[in-house]
């Protein structure tokens, strides 16, 4: 497979994307005819509330669920068409992932988790472990670089989550309600460093929320109702990172 061109915009392409899921002898419609383009360097939230559609949404940009029917292309490539085995180099080299729960994995410390999506791409340990210690350093855990996530509270175990989904540049950022689990100090926090990084970077961030105050932080809203598109908006009261 070719490399694909990144640069070009839109990064995100969703066309008439809709989804089923089978229930019994009933079919539950998820999405309805999704059309979304989504430029390279936005921050783009899918908003709505739980049982609108946003999480499906999410796992269709991301691949990690093929449509029933429709097409999602990054960069030009056809992601709902991939193999596994393709989908899963392509998330690799272009794809990072900021979850609510984390997802640290338990047995590794906070650099040996950072460091993990640059051994996928084949980092010398010494090279990618350093690389590790200095985004940790910028997210201030300079002081928990050899401490397991059990170590860690919620907030530093985010921002661990943070550094590791940025630490291989990756084009687009998915962020599922990265917040949902930190008190509101910790998550203007977390908020600002995963757009003071995608700014950085001009990378395009994906964030899905239900939370109006996550939402703010998005250069452009897109509302879900019932699996259906009702809102696609430029925020013009953006809120930017504050300045250290």
């Amino acid at each position: 497979m070719n490399g694909p061109d990144l640069r070009s915009r839109p990064i995100i392409e969703v066309k008439d994307v809709r989804k089923e899921y089978p229930i019994g002898d009933e079919t539950v419609v998820a999405l309805k005819r999704i059309n979304l383009s989504v430029s390279r360097g936005e921050i783009c939230c899918i908003f709505g509330t739980s049982g609108s559609g946003k999480s499906t949404l999410l796992n269709q940009l991301a691949g990690m669920e093929k449509p029933t029917r429709g097409e999602v292309r990054i960069g030009g490539v056809p992601i709902s068409r991939l193999n596994e085995h393709h989908l899963a180099a392509f998330r690799h080299q272009h794809l990072g992932f900021v979850f609510q729960s984390y997802n640290l994995l338990p047995n590794l410390t906070a650099t040996e988790n950072v460091a993990l999506p640059l051994m996928f791409r084949g980092v010398p340990k010494a090279q990618r472990e350093a690389a590790a210690r200095k985004l940790l350093t910028r997210v201030g855990l300079a002081h928990r670089l050899d401490h397991f996530p059990r170590q860690m509270s919620g907030g530093q175990q985010q921002r661990a989550g943070i550094a590791r989904a940025f630490i291989a540049r990756p084009d687009v950022v998915f962020a599922d309600e990265p917040t949902g689990n930190l008190d509101s100090k910790t998550t203007v926090e977390i908020m600002d460093m995963i757009c003071s990084f995608a700014r950085d970077y001009h990378q395009t961030i994906i964030l899905v929320t239900h939370d109006p105050e996550m939402a703010a932080y998005a250069s452009r809203i897109v509302k879900l109702i019932d699996g259906e598109i009702v809102s696609n908006q430029v925020n013009q009261k953006e809120r930017f990172p504050h300045e250290a």
